[in-house]
């Protein structure tokens, strides 16, 4: 046990970076391969299917059975082709992680065999155990019903063999038990306040969109170290030893050259993202040891968000083929700077409008004037409720030591 961690240091040194080959020269090529995008629903949909999607897509207009059977039909012929062979309801409970259950595309064809089939009502609904997930107290225990329900407006997606279902997650009493149903309801409740403000510089505003770009910062720790740390396995930071006499002190890890090795998972990681839709740009060593940040091209805030959860779990998933464990507790290590997930927020209109871009005359100014003003003061009166969205025991130990301002 006296010499584990010089034997694994000395495996960390020898370990080489992989090659990883691009699927094409042009990401383009390749981006949302496995995503069903509006591209792929005009090709595997009905034109007046496709066109009631659309709208159920961007104005929240509801589907009737058969249109949902049609879609369902036109979803599980892209995944097939793609080889899934099972679908999930992904969801994300209040466990900071997502949840899913698979089942196959498989039913009883009445003469003792099997066929295919995927219908509208299992595409919109399903109905999981929620009686394991925690609830905040919302609920009594003997209450186990829960429903998913499939959300339009962020696209379905395939992961190895399954088509992953973007969806909410309720109690069969109509309380939320995960984070999307209250985002919705939020972005909702947004977009109404913000369009009758708008009215009063444009009429032909319809809609105000939240947009979002947020930053994942993390750590790569070497497997075998990993290994060696039983509090890194049971808890995703340390909790015991001392801090190293070289950390951030001199500031040149920051911005510095990516080690090859990582620069290897960096790329395995941002093709695989690409691939599934997310449009991942900007990738850098932060200021901590070992510690470096992923960001991609701001998106609509719902689907944004659902980028960030499946992002997280892609990283886990790619740095476990490089020989590397991510860690994404914001405070892994004592006394060098946690990991922040800053995000950038702003609305803009369907006219094309950024509201929070200063214009370039008065009436422009008096706008966006406007909306900075109402921010600044639903901030100052709700601050309570911001601070209880960012408020959890990992971040509290990030927050006010070796930090940056939250």
């Amino acid at each position: 046990m006296s010499t584990l961690r010089f034997r694994v240091v000395e495996k960390a040194f020898q370990a080489k970076p992989m090659e990883v080959p691009a699927p094409d020269k042009r990401p383009g090529e390749y981006f949302g391969k496995y995503v069903f995008n509006r591209e792929k629903m005009f090709k595997y949909l009905p034109s007046t299917v496709f066109a009631r999607l659309i709208d159920a897509m961007d104005n929240g207009a509801a589907l009737d059975r058969q249109i949902a059977d049609a879609v369902a039909e036109g979803m599980k012929r892209w995944a097939s082709e793609l080889g899934a062979t099972h679908y999930t309801h992904w969801f994300q409970p209040l466990t900071e992680g997502t949840a899913e259950k698979h089942d196959a595309f498989v039913e009883h064809d009445g003469k003792g065999g099997m066929m295919e089939e995927f219908s509208g009502k299992l595409l919109v609904q399903q109905e999981p155990d929620a009686s394991s997930f925690p609830n905040g107290g919302i609920r009594n225990t003997f209450e186990a019903r829960g429903y998913s329900a499939w959300d339009p407006s962020s696209p379905v997606f395939v992961v190895d063999d399954t088509l992953c279902i973007p969806t909410i997650f309720i109690a069969y009493t109509g309380e939320s038990l995960d984070y999307k149903a209250p985002l919705l309801k939020a972005l909702r409740a947004v977009n109404k306040a913000a369009v009758d403000v708008c009215h009063y510089f444009d009429p032909s505003v319809k809609k105000v969109m939240a947009y979002l770009g947020w930053e994942q910062e993390y750590f790569l720790v070497d497997e075998g170290l990993y290994a060696a740390r039983p509090d890194l396995l049971l808890t995703g930071r340390t909790l015991m030893g001392h801090e190293a006499s070289k950390n951030q002190q001199l500031e040149d890890h920051y911005f510095g050259a990516i080690p090859t090795r990582v620069a290897a998972f960096m790329k395995d990681l941002e093709i695989q993202a690409l691939e599934l839709g997310i449009p991942v740009k900007t990738r850098h060593n932060e200021v901590a040891p070992n510690q470096f940040e992923l960001a991609p091209i701001f998106e609509e805030c719902n689907l944004a968000v659902d980028h960030n959860m499946l992002i997280m779990s892609l990283m886990r998933k790619v740095a476990r083929t490089h020989g590397f464990r991510v860690l994404l507790h914001e405070k892994p290590f004592k006394g060098v700077n946690g990991s922040g997930k800053h995000n950038n927020w702003s609305l803009g209109t369907d006219t094309g409008t950024l509201l929070m871009a200063p214009g370039k005359t008065p009436e422009e100014n008096l706008r966006f004037i406007t909306f900075i003003v109402n921010t600044l003061m639903a901030v100052y009166r709700h601050n309570g409720l911001l601070k209880a969205s960012i408020m959890s025991a990992t971040n509290a130990h990030r927050l006010g030591a070796n930090e940056a301002p939250p």
